[in-house]
């Protein structure tokens, strides 16, 4: 019975390239899982991750018209997600580990508030020079 898109079903790891693992369906039918499908984070190495004659539970994703057969683990497991709260930050420290926690976002949150205060501190600053010079 041949395989059909968002199928899940069960294979067992036949190879493993720099690009994915070839992964044998049934008697006939062999798909791959491209190394972006393999896991929601970077894989480096698929060896790390699946190993020769591994059992593994995939999602087809594309059937061509050649016969070939996408296949995808990553689609079949829940991305973790990470909540983090918004830190604040001493931007006249130099410490980089607290900053590599945060998310691009949250960084840049936090540089335009710390930016916002400066501006105001030195329009303050500047008000406080011409009132003096508008006395004299």
């Amino acid at each position: 019975m041949p395989v059909k898109v968002n199928d899940v079903i069960e294979g067992v790891v036949t190879g493993i390239t720099k690009f994915g693992a070839f992964v044998k369906l049934s008697q006939n039918e062999t798909g791959l899982i491209h190394i972006s499908e393999i896991s929601h984070e970077y894989v480096n190495d698929v060896a790390t991750h699946l190993k020769v004659g591994q059992k593994v539970k995939v999602k087809v994703i594309t059937v061509d018209d050649k016969g070939k057969i996408s296949l995808s683990i990553r689609q079949l497991t829940p991305k973790k997600v990470v909540v983090n709260k918004p830190e604040e930050l001493d931007w006249k420290s130099r410490d980089q580990k607290k900053q590599k926690n945060l998310s691009f976002e949250d960084m840049m949150n936090l540089f335009v508030k710390d930016s916002n205060e400066r501006l105001s501190v030195l329009a303050q600053k500047k008000s406080s020079k011409n009132v003096t010079r508008s006395k004299h």
